[in-house]
């Protein structure tokens, strides 16, 4: 018998392990996972687990992708597998309580005319061809929840869409938010008269309670609210009068949570709608002082936050001075200045908001007040008046002296809290709630935020409309916060960790640093150039004055000129400056992504074949 030759039988050795091993791996490592991504996106939170474990009765995913169709475009492939992968693994998780079906629709097909007429989505390739990458889910009642088509651009949202979707699925009785609010929340800035003509843009942040909520809006005039509200959203409210507050009082006596968002100065309800101005009937600011003060805290309804240290970068000034400046009233606040404690603002990393108030706790308060967003220690108040003269960006900054203090603007009140009507309901105020007066809740939990431009689209969301379908794509998370606080305030928290996964911006804070640092030195500049212009034409005026020669007069001019001159090229080297800086930085930066880690694989590849050369050497000593 012929013998086989070492190297062959052990080429042969080595196919027969890899194929046990790749079959014993597939059958007994199937469910096995492995995630060694940054911010874990392929293993599910336990919020999404919590959420599977409490399905009480099975529900129906049925997934609709045309695979052949979508091989020739790779970003929707890869993607595609994603989210199978991710519906897969919370089917093993849930188990037997959901069931997976993947449906590849076919041209002209029945599976495609189902698709289409539950309201999913496809997207146009060429030559006419349409790819469905959608989702459909429902439960034995006979609910139904979609996700139209799984957009690239919420990605990173994937596991927050599933599992909401599920959620809502798995708890068919909504619970009920109760919305006190002078904002166009359902309609825009266009109003009833635009949602009448079939033109409203709702505000993100209020689409997303819809869906989550079954949202119930209270007439501040009738005094009232129902027994079957779970917890009350108070946004930018007009004045209260003492029947409404004092339905709002005995709401929280019997238990009811609040979430509270007055304004010193509100933009967003000046919003101009399609005939360019505010809706009718729009207010400029809002606050609850008789309600708050019994809460524990107070708004300064005189006074607006200004803060250096998170200021947003805004277009201001056309000339040649900068395309780019702060603005200390447009807040960006970060993960430092939010509460790490409380499962509201835990995993929040930034929150915009435009001329926000601040609170103060008030010296006889018999509740616990923990602060959960504050500004940072560079931060002042503006008088309320002063800023409403719209002054410009620059002239602010200047005025800005920081007082070293960070400055409450929302914060969760809890504990004790005694009626602001001791003597019962107001005299001569009616009202259809005939149950008996409270006069303490020795266990409230309210969350109070001085500002409502937290809802305003334009400041947390860039909004994109694909296949007619409408969503946004946050820089912000101003509707994770309000979600956050709603959800928790329900008692639910399994979604806060969801979204708390969704990491939205991740700023450049050394080119921030930089930029701050220029536009610092730049004001320096401003100020010098314009006491040198006032000097000149201080001296103008006197040579004017005395009647001099038209000569000296053209002296003073030329020397004006020459100042004006030289302080614009002392401006120029400030941003050249500047750009140096942040190209070397850049640089820098390019130099570790390209350079570094091939020098590192190469470092470790030389010390691991010099240790086995050492090894080597030892063994033959």
């Amino acid at each position: 018998m012929r013998k086989i030759p070492p190297h062959v039988a052990a080429l042969l050795l080595l196919l027969v392990s890899f194929v046990a091993v790749n079959l014993t791996a597939h059958v007994g490592l199937r469910t096995a996972r492995l995630d060694l991504t940054q911010n874990a996106l392929f293993t599910l939170s336990d919020g999404t687990r919590n959420i599977l474990g409490r399905i009480d009765e099975p529900i129906t995913l049925t997934f609709y992708y045309s695979r052949d169709l979508a091989a020739t475009h790779p970003v929707t492939r890869i993607y595609a597998q994603r989210v199978r992968d991710m519906l897969e693994e919370m089917v093993n998780i849930a188990d037997g309580r959901l069931r997976l079906e993947i449906v590849d629709p076919a041209p002209f097909s029945e599976a495609e005319d189902q698709a289409v007429a539950q309201g999913l989505l496809a997207r146009p390739l060429g030559e006419g061809e349409l790819v469905y990458f959608g989702l459909i889910g429902t439960n034995r009642v006979d609910d139904i929840e979609l996700i139209p088509y799984f957009g690239e651009a919420r990605q990173e949202y994937l596991e927050y869409d599933l599992a909401r979707l599920i959620h809502n699925l798995s708890t068919p009785e909504k619970p009920v938010l109760g919305v006190l609010s002078n904002l166009p929340l359902d309609t825009g800035a266009g109003g009833l008269l635009e949602a009448m003509a079939g033109r409203s843009k709702p505000f993100l942040i209020y689409t997303e309670l819809v869906d989550r909520f079954r949202v119930e809006f209270l007439r501040p005039d009738k005094a009232e609210i129902p027994g079957n509200v779970d917890v009350l959203l108070i946004a930018h409210p007009r004045p209260l009068d003492d029947s409404m507050a004092y339905a709002v009082d005995q709401f929280v006596m019997r238990g009811g949570r609040v979430i509270a968002f007055v304004d010193p100065h509100s933009e967003v309800s000046l919003v101009a709608g399609a005939d360019g101005q505010p809706l009718r009937g729009a207010t400029e600011r809002s606050d609850m002082p008789r309600l708050l003060a019994q809460w524990g805290v107070a708004m300064e309804a005189e006074h607006i936050v200004a803060d250096a240290g998170r200021a947003q970068r805004v277009a201001a000034g056309s000339d040649l001075r900068r395309a780019v400046t702060d603005y200390v009233l447009w807040l960006g606040l970060g993960a430092e200045d939010l509460s790490r404690d409380d499962p509201v603002t835990a995993d929040i990393d930034q929150i915009n908001l435009a001329t926000a108030g601040a609170l103060k706790v008030l010296p006889d308060a018999t509740t616990r007040v923990a602060p959960l967003v504050m500004t940072s220690d560079k931060a002042a108040l503006f008088a309320r008046d002063y800023v409403l003269t719209a002054p410009a960006p620059e002239a602010l900054a200047r005025r800005l002296e920081p007082t070293g203090t960070r400055y409450m603007i929302a914060a969760r009140i809890n504990g004790r809290v005694e009626t602001a009507f001791p003597d019962g309901r107001p005299s001569g105020k009616e009202g259809s709630d005939d149950a008996p007066h409270r006069k303490v809740n020795p266990d409230a939990n309210i969350i109070v935020f001085a500002d409502s431009d937290i809802f305003d689209d334009r400041f947390w969301v860039r909004e994109r409309n694909y296949l007619g379908q409408r969503f946004g794509v946050p820089v912000a998370d101003n509707a994770k916060f309000v979600l956050n606080a709603v959800d928790n305030m329900m008692g639910s928290n399994d979604l806060i960790g969801l979204r708390g996964r969704e990491r939205v911006l991740r700023p450049f804070t050394r080119v921030e640093a930089l930029a701050r640092a220029a536009e610092a030195e730049y004001l320096v500049e401003e100020e010098a150039l314009i006491a040198r212009i006032a000097a000149a034409q201080e001296e103008l005026d006197r040579i004017e004055r005395a009647g001099a020669r038209l000569a000296e007069a053209d002296a003073a001019a030329r020397r004006h000129r020459a100042e004006l001159v030289a302080a614009r090229k002392a401006l120029r080297r400030v941003q050249g400056n500047l750009r140096r800086d942040i190209d070397r930085l850049g640089a820098w930066i390019g130099w570790l992504n390209i350079a570094a880690v091939p020098t590192l694989v190469g470092v470790a590849a030389a010390a691991v074949a010099y240790r086995r050369r050492s090894r080597a050497e030892a063994g033959r000593g």
